[in-house]
């Protein structure tokens, strides 16, 4: 899932960080407050979940709770328990990571304390490790609580003076580009991001916003990079450039010292599959979260704009456990839990229902359900092993265009 659910959580983390002490103020005799995103009873998986975050350049830490015989994952320790409230409340609002909590006491081999829902502040009497959840990926779940499968946030350690945090400061070597993301019809502006791959180590290093000005800090010494700006409803565009020397590189324009890159962008053709990276779910639910609205309608928006499109919606989980399964009630709020049923199936079940519930929402929007064909996986075509740390990938939802003219 995608830097701008980083870029949320570093804002929140740095909104939070007013009379919030770093790690190393707190000694271990006192009570601290934890801001948790993740809980594994496996030490290795733990490891994995702290190093993806770092890799973002977040800071997350792992210490065990031997209480719960569980290894925490955290992106705050402080002296602040209101603090860590807000900020937790603040991650499960605004974003995917709906299970954060508060653990409140002392954490390592002598730990005494106790997790906190922080909307309640009530005890939380049982949690469910991330290592193999049921019918879902995730870094943890609350058996008490209303639980989302998440992309792992890489987080930050919120510092102790937030004056001492620069924002927005360009570092050395920066260079100034803009990157234009259209539609090749119409000229049309879209809304999206431009992911920036280190070609040197092959792998992503950031991400930055279309159509406005940014201020690109360098990655590597030889200046090989790649440009990939992937939008759902278009085929995915990728350049290779030097950023050392952008106006040598095939596709810049120099407007100034301004390096130009264009996208223009093409609709999904038939036998496209294209994956709704930005629809969650509730766990264990096929229902979706309130931030799938913009994909599903850009969807909506896409079947629209072509009457000819026909589409067949693939569900997909991680592992092929059965289990609960939440289902969308009377109410027809395919947002909320308001209303909902609760039963067991199995995961194929569980993943009809997610597929059935776009398809809704989609029909509720004017859209012909015989435009739209459903295919449930359940854990049948994994992206990665169930077991990795990566394994919330598994969950998703596909589209693949079956007509398009």
């Amino acid at each position: 899932m995608k830097n701008k659910i980083v870029l949320v959580l570093l804002i929140l983390a740095l909104s939070a960080a007013t009379n919030v002490f770093c790690r190393s103020k707190i000694t271990t005799s006192s009570r601290a407050n934890y801001v948790v995103i993740g809980a594994f009873a496996i030490e290795k998986n733990a490891v994995e979940f702290v190093e993806s975050a770092k890799k973002a350049s977040f800071n997350a830490v792992s210490e065990i709770n031997v209480t719960r015989s569980l290894f925490y994952v955290y992106i705050l320790q402080t002296a602040n328990r209101q603090a860590a409230f807000d900020l937790a409340n603040k991650i499960r609002m605004t974003t995917p990571f709906s299970d954060t909590w508060v653990y409140t006491g002392i954490l390592g081999r002598e730990s005494t304390g106790e997790d906190l829902n922080p909307m309640t502040e009530e005890n939380l009497e049982a949690i469910k490790t991330g290592d193999n959840s049921e019918n879902g990926a995730e870094s943890a779940s609350i058996t008490s609580e209303v639980k989302s499968e998440s992309l792992p946030v890489p987080s930050v350690v919120a510092v102790e003076d937030k004056s001492q945090v620069k924002v927005d400061e360009p570092i050395e070597g920066s260079r100034n580009f803009l990157f234009k993301i259209v539609r090749d019809d119409d000229q049309q502006e879209l809304q999206g991001d431009v992911d920036v791959i280190d070609l040197d180590k092959t792998k992503k290093a950031t991400s930055y916003k279309g159509n406005q000005n940014v201020m690109v800090a360098p990655i590597n010494t030889s200046g090989n990079i790649s440009l990939l700006c992937e939008i759902f409803g278009y085929r995915k565009v990728q350049k290779e450039i030097n950023f050392n020397q952008p106006q040598e590189s095939e596709g810049i324009e120099m407007n100034g010292d301004q390096a130009v890159v264009k996208f223009e962008l093409t609709r999904l053709k038939k036998g496209d599959i294209s994956v709704m990276y930005n629809v969650y779910f509730y766990k264990d639910a096929g229902i979706m979260r309130p931030e799938s609205r913009y994909e599903v309608n850009s969807l909506v928006e896409m079947m629209k704009d072509n009457p000819k499109y026909k589409i067949k919606i693939h569900g997909h989980t991680n592992g092929n456990a059965a289990g609960k399964v939440i289902s969308l009630g009377d109410s027809k709020d395919y947002f909320s839990l308001n209303g909902t049923k609760e039963g067991f199936g199995s995961a194929k079940k569980l993943s009809l229902e997610r597929s059935e519930v776009i398809r809704d929402f989609m029909v509720s929007e004017g859209i012909d359900s015989k435009r739209m064909q459903i295919k449930a996986w359940g854990g049948k075509r994994p992206i990665h092993d169930k077991m990795s740390v990566h394994a919330q990938s598994n969950v998703r939802v596909e589209i693949e265009i079956l007509e398009d003219k």
